[in-house]
């Protein structure tokens, strides 16, 4: 009989043991699932294309952010990755599947961009080699295919690596009309429901989880057109957060 839950991270230990293969796209286990869906690079998936957000290309039109350190979490083909790097950025980009991995670098060599690639799970790295602090954390996918338990972590994850007077720029699924994923509440995960391709969000349920920074710019992602130099799809939510300074 064994008794050992004594931390939060045993907790978290626990119901991520509870997460089924189907439905935790996140783990390293979840690695062989993403490996096969970055397999066939033709299949026409808006963001495989080699295009930043629309949303981060308006970030530094407006130099709402600027160069720095940079970590793109769940970077998958280096599309938002190599564009920071053209900004100037010293990017840091890290994702669960080798096969995006070889992708994405496979992409950063032809351009020329200096881009430091690791794979594995973003939380046990930010807690041993991506350390920071970081001036622009950016996600593009990667917080809406978490567990609920695993926002704990992932805002232990800001706390530890973003400076101060950093900033998050998120791009998520959005719950209601026109929206993708999972409206279903949090304990329906648990009971079997699953992720169902990712979670979708509220605007309140977003601004309750990022409630210790502070909010510049939060909206529906643009409609862009296939023409377009840039990534953009409207059942996506994209913001952009600051972590203030110490006073």
């Amino acid at each position: 009989m064994d008794r050992n839950i004594r931390t939060t991270d045993d907790v978290l230990a626990l119901l991520d043991d509870l997460v089924s293969p189907e439905a935790d796209r996140w783990t390293a286990g979840a690695a062989s699932w993403w490996d096969g869906f970055y397999a066939d690079r033709t299949k026409p998936v808006p963001f495989f294309a080699a295009k930043p957000d629309e949303s981060l290309v308006s970030y530094a039109d407006r130099r709402l952010i600027s160069p720095g350190r940079a970590l793109d979490l769940g970077c998958g083909p280096g599309r938002n990755a190599l564009y920071l790097a053209s900004l100037g950025f010293r990017v840091d980009a890290v994702d669960l599947s080798p096969a995006a991995l070889a992708w994405a670098g496979e992409r950063a060599r032809e351009a020329g961009a200096d881009i430091r690639f690791h794979h594995g799970d973003a939380f046990a790295l930010t807690a041993t080699e991506l350390t920071g602090p970081y001036d622009l954390i950016h996600d593009s996918g990667c917080f809406h295919h978490l567990p609920p338990h695993r926002r704990v972590s992932y805002l232990a994850l800001l706390d530890r690596v973003l400076a101060p007077g950093g900033h998050l720029a998120l791009t998520c699924f959005a719950a209601g009309e026109g929206g993708m994923g999972s409206e279903l509440p949090d304990a329906a995960f648990y009971d079997g429901a699953g992720l169902r391709g990712g979670l979708a969000y509220t605007p309140e349920s977003l601004h309750r989880i990022f409630s210790g920074l502070t909010q510049i710019e939060f909206r529906r992602m643009n409609d862009e057109p296939p023409e377009s130099p840039s990534f953009g799809e409207p059942f996506l939510w994209t913001a952009l957060f600051r972590r203030e300074a110490a006073a």
